[in-house]
Parts: structure tokens; sequence; C-alpha cells
């Protein structure tokens, strides 16, 4: 057994694709994509680096010494320079060239929005399988009636399809957050130690032009189209928050999503999968708890509060830098985006195997439908010769003692018996039981359904195709 902290991002919830992501390996590669480009850049514009330093540069990319630096770290307490040197022992005739006219954040900041960029790339592709499979789950229930609930109280029904859509309209939202995020993408660029660009400005012999081709240049080798305009050292640390709102966003949709599977779960409504060999509780053997629901929101609260470190970061920043953001940087960026990873593989989990219960459902609609029946019943009575006042009186008088009968004497719902033997209403059984078809409760919520589905969700789909029937299998 471990004896010292495993983080449970790691061991327990997480996936492999976002871990390796935030891993050491993928942060110094990439150092080393950055610092082929800036050679490769500084080459086409003229610097006095050759094709074959170059070449050495690229043999190495993904080769890298770990323990050589590791040991150079503890002697210069530096780890970008203890990178440069590793480098430099493996590609020794570029060792003079690499890192040429740049600063720590060159490497530093631009990889971390390479990662963030490619991690919110994950998330999105998550995204929109969990809206693909409830848009399936939508249309597969659109037609069926359930009780409608506000404050938690009956309202007026709709249906199961349609609740769905309100589950899918939230990550709607979300989606267009990433894709506005993912379409103003930017690196810091190529901008020296407090974003002036001296040091390459005296590398060019004082050839803005020159430096500023450098900037995109670099950019554009690694992917990117745009860069930040200006820059202190870092890049704007507005960045990260904007990144993590997002993430909280989703977090945000999740856990109402969880929320309503929890309580649609104490009804016996519908319910998120249990496994065979599941054991809901250590002393009550009967239990399913919806342990995947509570996980969802268990660390979607994580995320949603993390969402302020970045906050605070961004607010507090001296000038063109200070190094306070970087341990917080650390910790919050990796967790939000471990956590938001974690919280979307559960809720595509719980939705592939979401459990109906079509008859509890319509039992629970049965024993309010009345109530809300009383409205069409007055009218009803009306048509037939009857006085809307006295009706509307004697449905209340009906009402309230039905309401007594089930909330004080536990006993079942007999308001439409009272309508039905009250001579006021002049209305038969069969009369009755068609006006109390759910059916005619439900509105336009099937139609609804349908329409949200095929105008809003399914161009997103079309795009994302190639991205989608991921098959997730939880950790725990």
């Amino acid at each position: 057994m471990n004896q010292i902290y495993e983080n449970p991002l790691v061991t327990r919830y997480s996936s492999k694709e976002m871990l390796y992501l935030f891993s050491p390996d993928k942060k110094f590669k990439t150092w080393r994509k950055m610092w082929i480009a800036l050679a490769q850049a500084e080459h086409e514009l003229g610097l006095n680096i050759t094709k074959e330093q170059i070449d050495e540069l690229k043999k190495y990319k993904d080769d890298i010494n770990y323990e050589v630096a590791k040991k150079r770290e503890k002697e210069v307490r530096h780890d970008v320079m203890s990178h440069v040197f590793a480098y430099g022992e493996q590609a020794k005739t570029a060792k003079p060239i690499i890192h040429l006219g740049a600063t720590s954040c060159y490497v530093g900041d631009n990889t971390d929005i390479i990662i963030m960029t490619e991690s919110m790339e994950l998330v999105k592709q998550k995204l929109v399988n969990i809206m693909d499979k409830l848009s399936s789950f939508a249309i597969k229930y659109k037609d069926m009636p359930t009780l409608g609930f506000t404050h938690f109280q009956a309202a007026q029904l709709t249906t199961v399809g349609k609740r769905a859509c309100l589950w899918i309209e939230d990550l709607y939202l979300d989606y267009q957050d990433i894709l506005h995020q993912l379409n103003k993408k930017a690196l810091r660029g190529v901008k020296g130690t407090t974003g002036t660009q001296a040091s390459f400005l005296n590398l060019f012999d004082n050839d803005h032009e020159k430096v500023k081709t450098l900037d995109k240049l670099v950019s554009k080798k690694m992917g990117y189209d745009k860069i930040f305009p200006v820059t202190g050292q870092t890049y704007p640390r507005k960045l990260d928050s904007q990144m993590l709102n997002i993430l909280s966003g989703i977090a945000q949709s999740a856990y109402k999503f969880s929320n309503d599977l929890r309580l649609l779960q104490n009804l016996k409504e519908v319910e998120e999968p249990f496994a065979k060999s599941q054991i809901g509780s250590s002393a009550m053997a009967y239990k399913r708890n919806p342990m995947r629901s509570e996980r969802i929101s268990s660390l979607a609260r994580h995320v949603i509060v993390n969402a302020l470190n970045p906050a605070i970061t961004a607010s507090t920043q001296w000038f063109e830098r200070t190094l306070d953001d970087s341990a917080n940087k650390r910790l919050s960026v990796s967790e939000a985006f471990l956590a938001t990873d974690a919280i979307l593989d559960i809720y595509g989990n719980v939705v592939d195997g979401l459990v109906v219960y079509d008859k509890v459902i319509r039992k629970r609609i049965m024993e309010e439908l009345p109530f809300m029946a009383t409205e069409n019943i007055i009218m009803e009575g009306v048509k037939r010769g009857g006085d809307r006042q006295e009706l509307h009186e004697s449905i209340r008088i009906h009402s309230m003692e039905a309401g007594k009968k089930v909330k004080v004497e536990g006993k079942s719902n007999d308001l439409i018996k009272r309508i039905l033997a009250d001579e006021t209403f002049k209305i038969s059984e069969q009369e009755v039981n068609l006006m109390l078809a759910p059916e005619n409760f439900i509105g336009r919520a099937p139609e609804q359904t349908v329409e949200f589905i095929a105008e809003y969700i399914k161009p997103i789909l079309d795009i994302n195709k190639d991205s989608l029937g991921q098959s997730i299998k939880l950790h725990v």
C-alpha cells in the first residue's frame, strides 16, 4: 500500500486521456516542440541557425533525458534551464541556439495554453457524446406523460423526453461557450521577458517587421492562427479564469441533472444504472443508492468553487508578472479539467443506463390529475347549462375534501367520484375518463422535443459525428 497521499482525481476519477494532457511528459515534449518552432522560425528569418541543428533538435524531441534534467534542477533550481541543459546534452550541435532570445514563459505559458486548449477539445468531445445520448433518450420518451414539478410540488404535466431537453439545453449553452473559447484561441507567442520583445529586436538588428513575423510564424508552426497582441511576461491570467468559468458552467449543468435524477430515483420514476453485484448500503441490503449521480454532484461542487482561484489570481497580478500565480495555477487549472473530465464520464455512463418506470410515473399522474382536470370539468359543466360560479364552488369544496382524504387520512384521491356523484355537473364517468387521459395535458411537449433536437442539437451532432459513440467505463 502506498504510504503517501494520492490524488483521487488520478486514482479514481479522471480518464487516462485527460491525465496524459496534464502529465509531465506532455508538458516537456511540448516545450521541445516550442524550442524547435522557435529555431525554425529564427532560421527562416535569417539568424545563424543551421538545418542540421534543427534536425538534431527534432531527433530528440520525444526522447527526453529526464534524469539529466532532474539532476540539473537540483543544482540550479530552475526547471526551464534544467531542460534546456538536458536537451543540449543530447543535441550537442544545437546546444548554443536552444531557447535563443526567449524567456521561461515562452515555453511555460505557451505550453499551458496548448494543454488547456487540447483539454477543452476533449471536454467538448465528451459533452457532445452526452448530448447525443440524451437526445436519443428524449426522442424515445417524448410522448410519455409525467408529472411536472415546480418548487418540487405537483404541477402541470410534461413528458419524460421534454424534461430531458432541459438537461440538454444546459449542455447546449455550455457547448456554445466552449466553441466561442476555442474559436478565439491564441498563443502568448514570442514576447520576451516583459512582453516588449526587446531581446528579439536585438537579435534581428532592430528589424521590427522580422520580430513581428517571428511572433506569428512560431505560433502558426504550433497550429495557432492568433496570438495575444500584447502581454507582460505571461499571457493574461484572465484566460485561466475564462477557461475555468466554462468548466464551472458544465459542472453546474451536470449538477442540475444529477440532482433531478436523485429526486426522481427517490420517487422511483427514473433510476441511474445499478450493477448486478453493486452494494447500495453496508447495513440496508435492499437500498439502491444513486451513488453515481451523487458523485457528479460532489465533483461538480469542487469545480464550481475552484473557478474562484483563477479569478482571484487574474485580479491580483502585479504589473508585467508576479509569481504568486504559479503554485495556485498548477493545482486549480489541472484539477478543474480533471474533475470536469470525471464528471462528464460519469454523466455519460449514467445516461447510457437510465431506467424509466412507466407504471410508477402513470400512477403518480393519476393521483394528481383529478385536481388538474377541474378547470376542464367546470368548462364542460358550463356547456351543459351549469352556472360557472356554482360549479367552481362545488369543485372547491370537493377538492378540499379529497385533499383531506389524501393528506390527513392517507387514502386515495376520490375527487372524481365526488364529482360524478354531484348532479350539478351532469357528466358521465366515461366522459370524465376521456377528459382524464394524461396525453390531453402535455401541451406541445412532444413537438417541442422533436423541434429542439432537430433544429438545435442535430446540427451539432452532425458536425461532431466523428467524435460520437464513446464507450465509457468508470474506475469505480
